[in-house]
């Protein structure tokens, strides 16, 4: 399965049997609660899961969205009707980043069969595509979290990444170069970290841009050809969630994959701050 699904691929595979599980991760920073949206429409069968309480832990030191304990996302995913011979989707009411941070926690998870909506919600409405406000509870499902099968960051490993390899700032350009910071303790970026705002992997219709149009993206960043490869290529945001849209654009353009793919800063800017390390700005 690709990382992407169109809405009427994902119309097909809820017509298929066993149908896909659809994840609706909708949440804005800030609120008010994306279930609010679920309950007045959503995906016929979809599941809502809350990035704040169901797929992170507690914020502390770790950061704003650190990783959930592998036993309570186990607990989520069954809830949610996720099974080991499954697959799944993930939706939110964005840019697809949140929705990515569910593909990047399934993959982390080992769970390989799992895609994110391309365009979101918006897409599947604008595909003229039947909608549902009714509450689903699913069949409990029976996936075995396998946790870290995934490349994850410390601040230090983002700090000698940043060094040594290539370490993209998924956060917006004026956060990046310090001028403002609307959320954490401290303005700025990792020392020798590159930008490369999530924004960017989507186009003015809401979907994501082709392999092509990405790997040039990346490359006008400032990411080399080898990285990936040869080079050592990781990403991070302000929690270490549209760092995981970072992480899944590097696979669609080709520049890294399923089997090397980029490593997560997961505590990013938030655990950053909260360990009181070295800020640039500019």
């Amino acid at each position: 399965m690709h990382a992407l699904i169109t809405p009427e691929a994902l119309a097909d595979a809820l017509s298929a049997r066993p149908a896909a599980v659809v994840l609706d991760v909708r949440w804005r920073l800030g609120g008010p609660p994306g279930r609010q949206d679920y309950e007045v429409s959503h995906v016929p069968g979809a599941v809502y899961v809350d990035l704040d309480t169901e797929l992170s832990a507690p914020p502390g030191v770790g950061g704003r969205h650190p990783l959930p304990d592998p036993e309570r996302l186990q607990e989520v995913l069954r809830r949610a009707g996720v099974r080991e011979s499954g697959r799944v989707v993930a939706y939110d009411g964005g840019d697809g980043s949140v929705a990515a941070r569910v593909w990047w926690l399934l993959r982390w998870a080992g769970f390989r069969d799992v895609a994110v909506l391309d365009g979101g919600f918006a897409a599947w409405e604008a595909a003229g595509l039947p909608v549902s406000a009714e509450e689903v509870v699913p069949e409990e499902g029976d996936v075995v979290v396998r946790a870290g099968q995934m490349p994850v960051l410390d601040a230090d490993g983002a700090a000698a990444l940043a060094r040594d390899g290539v370490l993209l700032d998924a956060r917006a350009p004026q956060r990046y170069r310090g001028e403002t910071e609307p959320v954490d303790p401290k303005a700025g970026h990792v020392p020798g970290a590159l930008n490369a705002p999530s924004a960017g992997h989507v186009g003015a219709d809401g979907r994501w841009l082709g392999a092509e149009e990405l790997a040039e993206r990346f490359a006008g960043i400032g990411v080399p050809a080898e990285a990936g490869g040869a080079v050592a290529v990781g990403a991070y945001c302000g929690s270490g969630v549209t760092a995981s849209s970072v992480v899944l654009a590097l696979e669609v353009a080709g520049i890294t994959s399923a089997e090397k793919p980029a490593a997560l800063y997961a505590g990013s800017w938030s655990n950053w701050c909260a360990l009181d390390r070295e800020v640039a700005t500019g």
